[in-house]
């Protein structure tokens, strides 16, 4: 059974409270947005499996430990996730990057895919997605199916802001995948959005409207 994360370290509050601000521009924007991703990627890789082996010191052999052979992949799904990837990594400089491209429906508020490019082992790797606002739990919930029907087996999904309806929806459809999270407010409006949340990730990260 998958659990929802609220990751409510003091550096991720700090900063989110700075990416929320309407006066945030879109340069510092993006620079938060990769610094609480890559803060976040602490907690969400907390579970990775260690291996000890011995390496020298300029004193002497130390008995050391080492994440052992963990095979990772990042998928965003654009446009916004593209904003938390380089602070995952900065952290997993080995991970394999895929892209899932969905945009929303203004009528329906349902996904619909327009891309989709992944590692071709994806059933042997841990998988990270990247969406940061969980709104509806359409979309994210929508890239996850996609993942699981090309093999995917260990899927997280990571957020900055969800809201009390994707959570619920998306636990509906993969009561299997964590949710990691540093905020969950209140509710969506009448056009979908988090309220209060920080508007739309994806115009305030690349300057669009």
């Amino acid at each position: 059974m998958g659990t929802v994360h609220l990751l409510d370290h003091p550096l991720i509050q700090h900063k989110l409270s700075i990416i929320r601000d309407i006066n945030t521009g879109a340069k510092e924007f993006r620079e938060l947005v990769e610094e609480v991703a890559m803060l976040m990627a602490y907690e969400v890789t907390r579970d990775f499996p260690l291996e000890e082996s011995i390496v020298e010191t300029p004193v002497a052999p130390a008995r050391v430990k080492a994440i052992s052979g963990k095979k990772v992949g990042v998928v965003p799904v654009l446009r916004a996730g593209l904003g938390m990837v380089s602070g995952i990594l900065k952290l997993i400089p080995t991970a394999k990057v895929g892209h899932i491209g969905l945009y929303r429906d203004p009528e329906t508020l349902q996904p619909v895919e327009y891309y989709c490019k992944l590692p071709t082992d994806v059933p042997e790797r841990d998988l990270i997605v990247l969406d940061p606002m969980l709104a509806t739990g359409g979309s994210a919930a929508a890239a996850v199916r996609f993942l699981k029907e090309r093999g995917a087996k260990n899927i997280k999904l990571v957020c900055l802001i969800a809201a009390p309806e994707g959570i619920e929806r998306f636990r509906k459809d993969h009561h299997d995948v964590d949710i990691f999270t540093a905020a969950i407010d209140d509710h969506l409006n009448d056009h979908g959005y988090i309220v209060p949340g920080l508007g739309d990730a994806g115009d305030r990260l690349f300057g669009t409207k």
